[in-house]
């Protein structure tokens, strides 16, 4: 008999200590992805700033990289701490338990929220590059220079601004502030560019797990209900008896 209470203190001791630290993970990573929305919340405000100005300055647009910086270091630590979590396993005796039930939809609401935010971020960015992009056009025109839609995008993909910027004549101050601010606009896309894709992966990535994760939930929310009304038909059987 002491040896199965040894055996029962053990497993209680195994369980305590994951749950521990399973909930210490889960706080880590929420405050993560806390610290992300707000990071993307302030990048729209920089965007602003540097819109509202024809030549930002240098501080302006160093906040903004150095945010856009602090943004893909966040999101990696997160992918990381949830591919790990998915990862990492759970008590032999609690495979089938309501503390399994409790792991996979925590790690499968933080997913969600992550991608919710990252999903802003790149939406945030893509409204950025639009802006940008209608403040090329229309300092072109006042240069004299129209250009559709389409030729302004090959330009933007192939990186060759010159195209439209080289035979422009400096012939007065307000055409080579509109050429300023195309460079600036420009600079601006390409190093949005570079920051979509170095993020691309991983959100597609974060984005499948998210998708396989929801029939499992759906599964779990479902297990969980039917306890509860087992339990509660349970407690009512014992008040009548």
């Amino acid at each position: 008999a002491k040896d199965s209470d040894d055996e029962e203190e053990v497993v209680h001791v195994d369980r305590d200590h994951f749950m521990d630290e399973f909930f210490e993970q889960v706080e880590e990573i929420r405050g993560c992805i806390e610290k992300l929305s707000e990071d993307v919340e302030q990048v729209k405000k920089q965007h602003s700033a540097i819109l509202a100005a024809p030549n930002p300055d240098e501080k302006t647009k160093q906040e903004l990289e150095d945010l856009t910086a602090d943004i893909k270091k966040t999101a990696n630590k997160v992918r990381s701490k949830l591919k790990g979590e998915e990862c990492h396993p759970l008590p032999k005796e609690e495979k089938n338990s309501a503390l399994r039930w409790t792991k996979q939809a925590s790690h499968s609401t933080l997913s969600r929220k992550f991608v919710e935010v990252m999903t802003e971020y790149n939406a945030t960015q893509s409204k950025y590059r639009d802006r940008c992009k209608d403040r090329i056009q229309r300092q072109l025109e006042i240069t004299g220079r129209t250009t559709t839609n389409e030729e302004l995008e090959d330009m933007l993909e192939s990186g060759k601004l010159a195209i439209f910027t080289d035979d422009i004549k400096m012939d007065s101050q307000m055409t080579k502030q509109a050429l300023n601010e195309i460079e600036t606009r420009h600079n601006e896309i390409i190093k949005l560019e570079t920051s979509i894709r170095e993020l691309h992966d991983m959100f597609v990535d974060m984005a499948m797990l998210v998708e396989s994760q929801g029939e499992m939930i759906d599964r779990i929310e479902y297990n969980v209900e039917h306890s509860v009304d087992y339990v509660e038909r349970a407690v009512s059987d014992t008040k009548k008896a």
